[in-house]
This record gives C-alpha cells, sequence and structure tokens, in this order.
C-alpha cells in the first residue's frame, strides 16, 4: 500500500453517552484479511445503531473495531487474499460491522457493490444499511408482494424513505406514519399513498377506515412497545409484520387472541451480526433487482444533511433530535 498511510482519524465514544462522548482519534489503517478490501472512505451513513452503540445499549460483534459506522463510499485501495469481482481503484459502496466512521475501512469483498451511475458519493454511502435491511426484511422475510397493501412505521427516516420507494416500484399499496406535516409532504412526495400524521391522527382508526377494515398485508416497523398490539390490530388476516427494532422499548401487554385469530406472522431480525454469506445473497439481489431502479432514477436515496467526520458529534444530535428526513451522512 504505498500511497496508503499508517495511522488515520477515526471516531469512536469515549465512554457511554451523549453525542459529547464522540471524539475523533489516530488508529492505525487496517489491514485487509481474507476475503476483504481496504477501501479509502469518501463518505460514511449515520443510522441508529451508530447512536445506540454510542450509548452502550449496542456492542458491536466479536471482531468489530470500536469505531462506529455501518456503511461506507470510497475507492478500493487495497486486497487481501482470495478477492474476486473487484479491483483497485473501484469506487464502491460496502456494508461493514463496524469502522465507517474513519479515514480507511476493510469490507468483505461480497459485501460491497459499485457504486451506482448517476449518484455522488455521499449519496452513494448512504444506500447500504437501509436498502440492504429493507430488501431481506420486507422482501426476502415477508414476502411483499405486488397489489399488497404495506404499512411502514417512521416513514421519513432512512429506512422509511427507503421502503416506500421500493415497495412502490415492486407494485405495492403504501402506508406509512409520520410525525410533522412537512413529513408528510415529503412521504407523500416519494410515492406513499396514504401518510398518516400519528400526533394529530389515530393510525389504526384511519388505516381501517381507508381499507374498509381489511387491513394491511404487510407492516414493517422499529417502533416496538404498544405499537406491537396496534400493528396486529391493522393487520389483514394472514398478515406479516417484521420487527427490526424497538425504539419504544418492549411491549407490556398483547393479546395473542389476535395474533391467532387472524393467523398473523411476526417475525424479526437483526443485520449487523450475521456473516458476510448472509449479507452476501442480499448484496446480489439489490445489483439485480435494485440497482437497475436507482441507476434509472426511479429509486434514489433521500438526503437529510451532510457532516465533515470530524463533526460526528452534530450528525447525531440531528438524528436524535428526530427532524431529519432522510439520511444523515459524514464527509471524509
Amino acid at each position: 500500500m504505498p500511497d496508503t498511510p499508517r495511522m488515520m482519524t477515526a471516531i469512536v465514544a469515549s465512554a457511554p453517552g451523549g453525542p459529547d462522548v464522540l471524539e475523533a482519534v489516530q488508529r492505525p489503517v487496517p489491514a485487509p484479511g481474507e476475503g476483504e478490501v481496504l477501501i479509502k472512505v469518501a463518505a460514511a451513513g449515520v443510522n441508529r445503531p451508530d447512536v445506540l452503540q454510542r450509548m452502550g445499549n449496542y456492542p458491536p460483534p466479536p471482531g468489530a473495531p470500536d469505531i462506529l459506522g455501518l456503511e461506507v463510499a470510497g475507492e478500493v485501495v487495497s486486497l487481501g487474499h482470495g478477492v474476486e469481482g473487484v479491483v483497485q481503484g473501484d469506487k464502491v459502496v460496502a456494508l461493514v460491522q463496524g469502522g465507517g466512521y474513519g479515514e480507511y475501512c476493510v469490507a468483505h469483498h461480497t459485501n460491497t457493490l459499485p457504486v451506482p451511475a448517476g449518484l455522488t458519493m455521499e449519496e452513494a454511502a448512504a444506500l447500504p444499511e437501509t436498502f440492504f435491511t429493507v430488501w431481506t426484511n420486507v422482501f426476502d422475510r415477508v414476502g411483499l408482494k405486488a397489489g399488497e397493501r404495506f404499512l411502514v412505521h417512521g416513514g421519513t427516516s432512512g429506512i422509511g424513505t427507503t421502503a416506500i420507494q421500493l415497495a412502490k416500484a415492486f407494485g405495492a399499496e403504501v402506508f406509512t406514519t409520520v410525525g410533522s406535516d412537512e413529513k408528510k409532504k415529503a412521504a407523500e412526495a416519494l410515492g406513499a399513498d396514504h401518510v398518516i400524521n400519528y400526533n394529530t391522527t389515530d393510525f389504526v382508526s384511519e388505516i381501517l377506515s381507508i381499507t374498509g377494515k381489511a387491513g394491511v398485508h404487510v407492516i414493517l416497523d422499529m417502533v416496538g412497545g404498544d405499537y406491537v398490539e396496534k400493528n396486529w390490530t391493522v393487520a389483514a388476516v394472514e398478515g406479516r409484520i417484521c420487527q427490526i427494532a424497538t425504539l419504544n422499548g418492549p411491549s407490556e401487554q398483547v393479546n395473542f387472541s389476535r395474533l391467532m385469530v387472524k393467523r398473523l406472522i411476526h417475525t424479526g431480525s437483526t443485520l449487523r451480526a450475521r456473516d458476510a454469506a448472509f449479507k452476501a445473497a442480499i448484496a446480489q439481489n439489490l445489483k439485480e433487482n435494485v440497482w437497475p431502479l436507482i441507476e434509472a432514477g426511479k429509486v434514489r436515496p433521500v438526503m437529510d444533511s451532510r457532516f465533515p467526520l470530524q463533526d460526528a458529534a452534530e450528525a447525531h444530535a440531528r438524528m436524535e433530535s428526530s427532524g431529519h428526513i432522510g439520511k444523515i451522512v459524514l464527509t471524509v
């Protein structure tokens, strides 16, 4: 690696706490291992799991660095043994187990994808975490089909904006919940058919009214808490619910008879700890089914804001304000 420095700037949490615990430190540039590539990072996405890790509530899996960051875009500058299909100089996006908030980051070559034509590096860095998550949960895990009714909560989050666009692109009728009229307009602009401001309207009664009490076939939820019972209420008979986070904490009480009577499937998953082979299969599906939509301009990452790497604390504060619409990225 003749042009690669020995040390780099990276962002870590000095202790569990608020955004102010994030600090820039000097760390050795990582060396790519078997099947890995070293990426000179141009931009890194900011995600809720980063916030939870900073707070001490989401420790990195074994072997992952303490440097935050789960997705990057940049240039491949070095290859480990056994790398296929990627060469030095390739512009790629990558889903990583950690280390994204740094000037350099390693990724398994099968968990990289080419930067889609027409996207900036900042836009490309906003793709992996949400697109991998939405695809594996909505399409692989609970099998959303064209013509079905689909509900995603938090329609203007990174997950929400991605789910709305992909569900629409594949022929679903899309429902979503948001917290303000500004966010309502943003979700409608992305193509959502029914957008409900949960601060002014009861989304349960509204969805049942819109659907003639038939409910929705698929729900993607990251809220948890009392939304579990509400989701079961608005789900159609034989509906499928996928849980990917519980931002409102555990559910205190649920009526399992509703689950049984409606023959519902309520499943869930996390992605970070899954192995490279599992993520490689998602990457291949995205390359075949979604990357052409991005390059055709039919699906785009929705960008909220960009911050320099050293201002990661401000980026986290922006995310925790819940005022963002779309993705927050760090530029290197």
